[in-house]
């Protein structure tokens, strides 16, 4: 080849390269990779989560392990996978050698207070005479799982009203008034009881408080007589509130299933421990896809139960959100006027520089260190001493001195801090020289040129560092640990006693509670798709809460386009 084309080449090479189109590509080719890893994961969770909740079918059958008797099963089978023999011969199974490889199916037996496990291993080759009989129904229990059999007669006040084929008919209102009744006594006890309660402990700590100013029942009866006649109605409401209980709690005890197990033993279950039933081999695919609906709405919308393995995450999923809105509220100021400082009047200079290197530095701080940070600060020192001056008359218990949801929020706005300041002060360094000084040309000040003029224009990049805090802050779990989240909340930050807002109280998120689920959980396999489910679920919330705050971007974006350009 002439030396003459292979310098053009070169040359065209070097040219191309300098064009910077090569790292536009590259560029391009990453973010695309990044977003099929993004989409692959999404996929994965929602596929291994999500049929969690569709009503499976129940095959009935007999397991015929070599030398030992047929013992009949009614499961579900939840996952396949292929074992050698040699492995399964290695853990005490008669196999045959000759066969290489045996399907090993995972199966949900339920029934747990009789068969002491929810799932078990079996081979598919020994599960033999399979059938899927349309009577099998399966009960969802408020304790021990779910029960598997077939409903043999309804009883109502200890008497038989439907047995065989008549009975599943008969049960079908009996269970819709037994939620009912379940949900009106669940009404009362959070809600009604609850405000009681809360109101007879305010109760409490105002008659603590007048000890501790000095006022005692002889020296001052006036203001403990309207203390007592305030509990005495306190105490008359949940009297009244307490035989209403009793009277719904005995309604609700009046039915109950016989039910026969697979084996032809019969167990008699109340009906206030069942809350729902349903016969999946005989549901079509429309019925299966509305309970599926209505599992998954009941995820996401109740509280949870069964050491956090079955119901619903609601609280998790409230308490995450208003962690995150608490955190953007108080990280978003802070972080937009430390950037206004460090860009628009601090001098620059050595000092200035080591701020920022400072800053840049602390968002590669570990997250456990800010966790303890959190605890030792906010909760140990401020708390306390909040304690010590507002609500001395809660002590020893401490109201703010614990871990809660507003140190947790602080917490987080100290670890997402950095990214605000860094992105609000590239902002304001895009915004051209000449803006600020036409503004000043004006007549205005420096206070109101950044206030009308720049911090607008900014705003976008604001934003975009809100985005950024709320996707690392949403995620966030080790902090939390040590300074609010709890395995189970007993009531919500936010509900309608006075001040509402309970900025003290612990709470639940999403991140913990997957953690909690995954590695605390005593049934490690009803857990499992509830893990990817959770998971699956704050991915959405992520993206919910940011596709909220790029939408806000965006509008503030168009809206300076014009005095941009």
């Amino acid at each position: 080849m002439p030396k003459s084309l292979v310098a053009r080449d070169t040359e065209g090479v070097r040219a191309y390269v300098k064009s910077g189109s090569p790292y536009v590509w590259l560029t391009a080719a990453a973010i695309s990779v990044a977003f099929m890893i993004t989409l692959a994961l999404l996929i994965l969770t929602a596929a291994r989560g999500l049929p969690h909740f569709w009503p499976a079918d129940v095959v009935q059958g007999q397991y015929t392990a070599p030398g030992e008797p047929a013992e009949p099963i009614l499961a579900e089978i939840r996952s396949t996978e292929e074992v050698t023999s040699a492995r399964l011969k290695n853990a005490g199974l008669k196999v045959d050698e000759a066969q290489l490889l045996y399907d090993r199916l995972l199966i949900k037996v339920a029934n747990r207070d009789l068969l002491g496990a929810d799932f078990r291993p079996v081979l598919s080759d020994w599960l033999v005479q399979r059938s899927y009989p349309e009577d099998a129904v399966v009960l969802e229990r408020v304790e021990w799982g779910n029960f598997h059999g077939f409903l043999h007669a309804v009883k109502t006040d200890g008497v038989i009203v439907a047995t065989g084929p008549e009975a599943w008919a008969a049960y079908q209102p009996l269970q819709d008034r037994a939620t009912d009744l379940r949900s009106k006594i669940e009404e009362i006890e959070k809600n009604e009881i609850g405000a009681i309660n809360y109101r007879i402990e305010h109760l409490r700590l105002s008659e603590k408080r007048l000890q501790i100013d000095g006022h005692t029942r002889e020296n001052d009866p006036a203001d403990y007589a309207k203390l007592d006649e305030r509990r005495k109605e306190q105490d008359a409401d949940y009297e009244k509130l307490r035989l209403e209980l009793d009277a719904i709690r005995k309604d609700l005890s009046r039915d109950a299933l016989v039910m026969k197990t697979v084996d032809g033993k019969e167990v008699e279950i109340p009906l206030a421990r069942v809350v729902r039933g349903y016969r999946p081999n005989e549901m079509g695919l429309f019925s299966k896809l509305g309970f599926f609906g209505s599992k998954v709405w009941e995820f996401v919308s109740d509280d949870p139960r069964e050491a956090n393995t079955e119901g619903g995450i609601f609280p998790a999923i409230f308490g995450t959100v208003m962690m995150v809105m608490i955190m953007s509220v108080v990280v978003m100021p802070f972080g937009v006027l430390a950037a206004l400082y460090l860009r628009e009047y601090a001098k620059q200079g050595p000092v200035t520089q080591i701020i920022r290197i400072a800053v840049n530095n602390l968002a590669g701080v570990p997250s456990i260190v800010y966790g303890m940070f959190g605890l030792g600060f906010f909760v140990y020192f401020v708390g306390s001493s909040i304690d010590k001056a507002f609500y001395s008359e809660g002590l020893p218990s401490p109201t703010f001195g614990t871990p809660g949801i507003l140190w947790s929020s602080l917490t987080l706005a100290l670890l997402t801090l950095p990214v605000v300041i860094v992105a609000t002060e590239e902002g304001l360094s895009r915004i051209p020289r000449s803006i600020r000084e036409a503004s000043l040309a004006l007549g205005a000040t420096k206070a109101e040129t950044l206030w009308r003029v720049v911090l607008p224009m900014a705003s976008p990049a604001m934003m975009t560092g809100l985005i950024l805090a709320i996707a690392r802050a949403a995620g966030e779990v080790a902090p939390l640990m040590l300074v609010g989240v709890v395995k189970l909340a007993p009531s919500l930050p936010l509900d309608g006693n006075a001040p509402f807002l309970h900025l003290e109280r612990k709470f639940m998120h999403l991140g913990f509670h997957i953690y909690d689920v995954g590695f605390q959980s005593p049934n490690v396999e009803a857990a499992r798709p509830l893990v990817y489910a959770t998971a699956f679920l704050l991915v959405l919330v992520i993206i919910g809460l940011n596709l909220t705050a790029i939408g806000i971007r965006n509008r503030l974006r168009e809206r300076y386009k014009a005095l941009e350009g």
